[in-house]
C-alpha cells in the first residue's frame, strides 16, 4: 500500500512538471526552427531554360550554364527543358516553368512569332526573359545574348567569294541551303551571306530553303546533282546540315569538286569535318553559357546590364582547325569537370546542412533532458517530503491504507489478455517501416541508400539483401517504383503540372520522370491526363 501511495504522489508531481513544460517546449522548438532557418537564408535564384532543340552546340551551352550556377556572388538553380523543334511543346514548357515559380526565363525560341507571344505573356507576369541564339519581337524579352548570325553568314560569304575567285574555266556556281526561315538565325545568316554576294556578278548565286536537319539538304543536293549543274560551293546554315550535303557528294562520287561551308564549329562536328576535308570552312558560333548566367543575375539583383549582348565568333579553315579543336575540347572537358565538382559540392553542402541542423537539435535536446532531470529530481524530493508528512498521520489513517485490498489496484495496471496485440512477422514490420521511411524522404532527389539504411539501422549491404529477399527488387528499384506510383496518384488526383509532380516525388528533372513513367506504365504523364480528360467527357 505504501508503494502505491508513493507511485500516486510521484505521478502527481510528474503531471505538474508536464504542465510547466508545455509552456516552454514550444518556445524551444521555435528557437530550433529559427536557428536552422538561418543557414538557409541565402537567396537562391531559380532560372528556367527552354531549349528549342537538342544537339552538341546546345549540350555545350547547357553544361556551361550548369557549371556557372555557383560561379558568381549569388547562387542560382538552373532547370533545363528541351522542346525538340516542337513550338507547341516549347510554349507549354514555358508556361509550366512560369507556374512552378521561376525567377527568370532563358529561352532559345523555336519560332519567332508564336513563341514570342508566349514570352510576352510571361514577361507581363513580371518574370524577366533572356533570349539567346534566337530573337523574337523586342517587346517580348528583357535582354538578348548570342553571336551575330548576320556576321556569321557574312564571314562565310566573304570566304566563299575568295574561294570562287580561284575557280577557272567556268562561272563559279554558289548555292546556299538555308535552315527553317521562320527562325531568326536562318533569316539573319541568310541576310549576312546575301550581303556578301551583292555586287559579285562574276558568280552564279542561288538560294534554296531547307530546315535544320541533315536529310533535307541531302535531298536538295541530290536533286541539284541530277540536273547536271553541279555547284562549286555549297553553304549550309549549320554543320549538321553540311553533313547531309557531304553524304550526297560522296554517294555521287563528286567529292572534291564541291566546296562545303557550315556554321557552329563544334568539336566532333564542324571542327573535325574541316580537319578531315569534308568541309572547306566553318564558323565557331559562340555559346556563352556563363555570360548568360551573369546577365541573369545582373537583371535579378538590379545591377546595370546591356539589353543587346553580342558574342564574337571565329572563322575556321584548314589552317587553324586543329588548334581551335584542341582548345575547344579542353574547354568542354573542363566544363564537364566543373559540373561534376558542382554536383559533389551540392551533395556535401546538403550533408553539411543536415549535420548543422542535427547539431542544433542535439543541443536543444540536451537542454530539454537537463530540464527533465532537474524536474524529476525535484518531483522525487517533493514526493519524499510528502511521504514523511503522511507517516506522521494518526494510526487509523495508516491502518486504513495498509489494510486496503491490493488486488483492485494491481488490476488497474494490467492489460487484459484479449487486448494484447497480435504478433506480426518481422518481414511485415520491416516492410512497413521501410515504406514509411521512403515516403518521408521521397521528395529528396539526392536520397541515397545510405540515408535509408541509416534511418532503418542497417548498413547498405544489409538493406540491399533484406529488400531484395522480401520484394525481389533492389532498394533503388523499389524507391523509383514508389516514386512513380506516387506520381501516378498525383497525376490522377491533383491539377499540379508534370514538372511540379516530378520534383515533389524526388526526380531531378521532369524529362527523366517522363522517361521512367513511360517505362513503368507504357504512356507519358501527359498522355495519362489526356486519357483521363477524354474519359470524363
Amino acid at each position: 500500500m505504501v508503494v502505491i501511495g508513493i507511485f500516486s504522489i510521484f505521478a502527481k508531481r510528474i503531471a505538474i512538471f508536464q504542465t510547466y513544460m508545455r509552456k516552454y517546449v514550444w518556445g524551444l522548438l521555435g528557437l530550433l526552427l529559427l536557428l536552422t532557418s538561418c543557414s538557409e537564408s541565402k537567396k537562391i535564384y531559380k532560372i528556367g531554360v527552354s531549349q528549342c532543340s537538342a544537339g552538341p552546340w546546345r549540350d555545350k551551352i547547357n553544361n556551361e550554364m550548369l557549371a556557372a550556377q555557383h560561379l558568381y556572388d549569388h547562387d542560382v538553380k538552373v532547370s533545363i527543358v528541351c522542346a525538340y523543334d516542337d513550338t507547341k511543346r516549347q510554349i507549354h514548357q514555358i508556361d509550366s516553368m512560369a507556374d512552378a515559380g521561376i525567377d527568370l526565363l532563358v529561352v532559345a525560341p523555336n519560332e519567332a512569332e508564336p513563341t514570342g507571344e508566349a514570352l510576352a505573356r510571361i514577361k507581363a507576369r513580371g518574370i524577366p526573359v533572356i533570349c539567346f541564339d534566337r530573337t523574337v519581337d523586342e517587346k517580348s524579352y528583357t535582354a538578348f545574348m548570342g553571336g551575330s548570325n548576320v556576321e556569321a553568314g557574312h564571314a562565310i560569304g566573304v570566304n566563299a567569294i575568295d574561294v570562287a575567285r580561284g575557280i577557272s574555266g567556268h562561272k563559279p556556281f554558289i548555292m546556299e541551303i538555308t535552315a527553317l526561315m521562320s527562325s531568326s538565325p536562318a533569316q539573319e545568316r541568310h541576310k549576312g551571306f546575301a550581303q556578301a554576294m551583292q555586287g559579285h556578278d562574276e558568280v552564279e548565286y542561288v538560294c534554296r530553303e531547307g530546315d535544320w536537319s541533315s536529310e533535307t539538304p541531302y535531298r536538295i543536293m541530290m536533286e541539284q546533282i541530277r540536273t547536271g549543274h553541279l555547284p562549286d560551293i555549297v553553304f549550309c546554315h549549320n554543320d549538321g546540315m553540311a553533313t547531309g550535303v557531304y553524304r550526297a557528294v560522296a554517294e555521287t562520287k563528286t567529292e572534291g569538286r564541291v566546296k562545303i561551308f557550315g556554321i557552329d564549329g563544334m568539336p566532333g562536328e564542324g571542327l573535325e569535318y574541316v580537319q578531315l576535308g569534308h568541309q572547306l570552312a566553318s564558323y565557331v558560333y559562340p555559346t556563352g553559357g556563363a555570360e548568360i548566367i551573369k546577365l541573369a543575375l545582373d537583371i535579378l539583383t538590379g545591377k546595370p546590364y546591356k539589353r543587346q549582348n553580342t558574342l564574337d565568333g571565329i572563322l575556321v579553315v584548314r589552317e587553324n582547325a586543329w588548334s581551335i579543336a584542341t582548345t575547344s575540347k579542353e574547354l568542354l572537358r573542363q566544363n564537364k569537370d566543373l559540373v561534376t565538382i558542382q554536383d559533389k559540392l551540392e551533395s556535401y553542402l546538403g550533408l553539411y546542412n543536415i549535420q548543422h541542423k542535427m547539431l542544433i537539435g542535439s543541443v536543444i535536446l540536451i537542454v530539454l533532458l537537463m530540464i527533465g532531470v532537474i524536474a524529476i529530481c525535484y518531483a522525487y524530493y517533493q514526493t519524499r517530503r510528502t511521504i514523511r508528512q503522511r507517516q506522521s498521520l494518526n494510526e487509523e489513517e495508516t491502518l486504513l491504507y495498509t489494510h486496503a485490498t491490493p488486488q483492485p489496484k494491481r488490476s488497474l495496471l494490467e492489460t487484459p489478455e484479449q487486448e494484447m496485440p497480435v504478433p506480426r512477422s518481422q518481414d511485415v514490420l520491416f516492410a512497413e517501416e521501410l515504406n514509411e521511411a521512403i515516403r518521408q524522404k521521397m521528395g529528396n532527389p539526392n536520397l541515397k541508400m545510405d540515408d535509408l539504411g541509416e534511418s532503418m539501422g542497417l548498413s547498405r549491404v544489409q538493406l540491399y539483401r533484406k529488400v531484395k529477399a522480401i520484394t525481389g527488387l533492389t532498394p533503388v528499384e523499389l524507391l523509383r517504383k514508389m516514386r512513380l506510383q506516387q506520381g501516378y496518384v498525383l497525376l490522377c488526383t491533383t491539377t499540379k503540372t508534370v514538372q511540379e509532380i516530378a520534383y515533389e516525388v524526388g526526380f531531378g528533372t521532369p524529362g527523366y520522370f517522363s522517361k521512367c513513367f513511360k517505362q513503368q506504365y507504357g504512356k507519358y504523364p501527359m498522355d495519362l491526363r489526356q486519357n483521363g480528360q477524354s474519359q470524363q467527357i
